[in-house]
């Protein structure tokens, strides 16, 4: 594919399925909707799993990215080519270590976010800035716009590369932050084709919060 702009793809990276416990979208669901609204590749980064990501991938092996969202003791990150789980609950370095150990490239999700669960500091932020790639310069799912363009100062003032994420836990959130990137079929590829990317992103409205709340309690209720 030439490396030109009206060639580039289209390219969800931060995606939920039902190996979340706050998702019910199942992953042939997931990417049969990608494919309808013309997402050609995308990573599914469910909540410290990667098995909705495998079984998507195996589903089909050029369109999916194995990813995952790590809950660290402080924020979370996202890895992307992942062949091994990550386990949540680890200092932000061993997560790093691990996710390293396997080739993954790294970003950093919502991470002004103070709203949603445990969150970064700027200090914690400026300790693991030389391990990690990237940083989510928007995430859809933000209750304002105001952590996003904290977080896009942020790596313009650090020099990192951004990514950007739908954050959807549903099919009608898919395709709301999307990059337009040259192709790429590794991490390395990828990293160079990201120095390239063009966002194109929407916030969300507040109300597809009450998904992920139904989608928690319909997986309790399942496990009970």
């Amino acid at each position: 594919m030439n490396d030109t702009p009206e060639n580039y793809l289209r390219v969800e990276l931060h995606l939920h399925t039902d190996a979340s416990a706050d998702s019910l979208v199942k992953p042939q669901q997931l990417i049969d909707h990608c494919a309808r609204i013309g997402i050609d590749r995308l990573a599914i980064t469910d909540h410290n799993s990667i098995d909705g990501a495998l079984a998507a991938q195996a589903l089909a092996p050029d369109r999916v990215i194995v990813g995952e969202e790590v809950q660290t003791t402080q924020g979370e990150l996202l890895g992307y080519f992942l062949t091994e789980w990550v386990p949540p609950g680890l200092e932000p370095l061993d997560v790093i270590k691990r996710l390293r150990a396997q080739g993954a490239v790294i970003s950093v999700s919502h991470p002004f976010d103070h709203i949603r669960g445990p969150h970064w500091t700027h200090d914690q932020l400026l300790a693991i800035l030389p391990h990690i790639d990237a940083i989510e310069t928007f995430n859809a799912r933000c209750y304002s716009n105001k952590p996003n363009q904290q977080a896009a100062e942020f790596a313009i003032e650090h020099g990192l590369l951004a990514t950007v994420g739908s954050d959807a836990h549903s099919l009608m959130e898919v395709g709301r932050a999307t990059l337009s990137m040259p192709s790429f079929d590794d991490p390395a590829s990828f990293l160079a084709a990201l120095g390239k990317a063009r966002p194109h992103t929407r916030r969300s409205s507040i109300l597809v919060h009450l998904i992920s709340t139904y989608g928690k309690l319909v997986t309790k209720l399942r496990r009970n």
